[in-house]
């Protein structure tokens, strides 16, 4: 005799919410978070409460109030009498500066160390041992003051720039390295800009996809077309052509010294370039064993496979060995960024001014607004760590194995 499993269809009713295995999962999910949000209000609401008995309510009309300060490298104007909440937002601006550039550096010094490790010269293989080794097993705070001391030592200071005589001299007449900091050419956008950048933006898109469609064609049809030289054609030549075009419509502001220092340009000042450059070779060590795991995970044979087919080395690790090595790459790749982003917290060893410099040192000084300064830099992290997991797990989803 044949039973049905099948629940019985009918009216609903309320008793089915603890009966009916259909919904009593989530009737009790529902009850505990119903619970959550009622411990999270009653902790909230008697914060609030004392924080109102000892007169320490919770505002953030400091935030239109002047700063009364002064930031030493911002990237959009600021002055002394601007608002603590303009100066947040320049704090803000300077570490995401950090992290974008600091990720970036820390990729390449870390797929190369990582590939490097696995060289077949022994003397190649053992200096970047030796690179991961030293710098993942010492602080990062003691690796940006050691940087940031060379930097201040090692580097000539603007006046050994001056006379003909001079001690130093400007690279390429365009780039000076000193103690204060990097000196570099500096574009200037005239009228009818936006039409070569509007092209080199087009370029870019140009070049993924024409590498997307040599890689469709190796796979599909095995024809191995050039990447190298097309893509840095389309990248280049397009935007030169209509740079002519247009009038040359982007100029070029250099450095120049004047007095006792260098004016024009773009000034990295050198904590910016100390802090950035000491996380991205400390996370690069870290990034390296992940880039030499991921590899290692690769069977040994799909690299003499490869070869048998007349591949060449560097055709081997980028077409078939590193597209799989990134499924156990990327996801430990994600918390170093993470790690990288939030050690710009230490900025302040250097004298470089994040947002915790200046919404959770200064600002949190001057105006006694701890507790809010302090929700907000929270805030601010969480925002721009879930950010960059978001991103990279999109990413992360897009190589992972596709299973039929």
């Amino acid at each position: 005799m044949a039973m049905n499993s099948e629940a019985p269809s009918g009216s609903f009713r309320l008793s089915m919410l603890i009966n009916d295995t259909r919904y009593r999962s989530y009737t009790f999910q529902v009850i505990a978070l119903l619970i959550l949000f009622a411990l999270f209000g009653f902790l909230i609401s008697n914060l609030l409460e004392n924080l109102r008995n000892a007169g320490l309510d919770i505002s953030y009309q400091f935030l239109g109030e002047p700063a009364g300060y002064d930031i030493n490298q911002r990237l959009i104007e600021y002055d002394s009498q601007s608002t603590h909440w303009r100066a947040a937002l320049v704090g803000v601006l300077n570490t995401l500066l950090v992290a974008v550039v600091g990720c970036f550096l820390a990729t390449v010094f870390g797929v190369v160390a990582g590939v490097l490790r696995l060289s077949n010269n022994w003397i190649v293989a053992k200096i970047m041992a030796v690179y991961v080794e030293i710098f993942r097993n010492v602080p990062v705070l003691i690796w940006i003051l050691i940087i940031n001391a060379i930097f201040l030592i090692s580097l000539p200071q603007p006046k050994a720039f001056r006379g003909e005589n001079a001690e130093a001299s400007m690279l390429f007449d365009a780039f000076a390295f000193t103690g204060r900091g990097i000196y570099m050419p500096k574009p200037l956008f005239l009228e009818g800009s936006w039409v070569v950048i509007a092209t080199f933006v087009l370029s870019v898109i140009g070049v993924f996809v024409y590498r997307r469609y040599a890689r469709n064609q190796l796979f599909q049809y095995g024809r191995d077309l050039p990447v190298g030289w097309p893509s840095l054609a389309i990248l280049f030549v397009p935007s030169i052509v209509i740079f002519f075009l247009a009038g040359s419509p982007i100029g070029i502001e250099y450095p120049e010294l004047k007095g006792f220092n260098f004016k024009g340009g773009i000034w990295a000042r050198g904590s910016f370039v100390a802090l950035t450059l000491a996380l991205a070779i400390y996370t690069g060590a870290f990034i390296a064993e992940n880039v030499r795991a991921g590899i290692q995970a690769i069977s040994k044979g799909q690299t003499e496979a490869a070869a048998s087919l007349g591949m060449k080395p560097g055709r081997i690790m980028g077409l078939v060995i590193l597209p799989q090595a990134l499924r156990v790459i990327v996801p430990p790749m994600i918390s170093n960024y993470l790690n990288l982003t939030k050690n710009s917290s230490l900025a302040i060893a250097v004298g470089y001014m994040d947002i915790t410099g200046t919404l959770g040192g200064i600002t949190l000084n001057q105006t006694g607004r701890a507790i809010e300064a302090v929700l907000l830099l929270m805030a601010f992290y969480l925002a721009i760590s879930l950010s960059i997991s978001a991103i990279m797990n999109v990413y992360n989803n897009s190589i992972k194995l596709k299973e039929r």
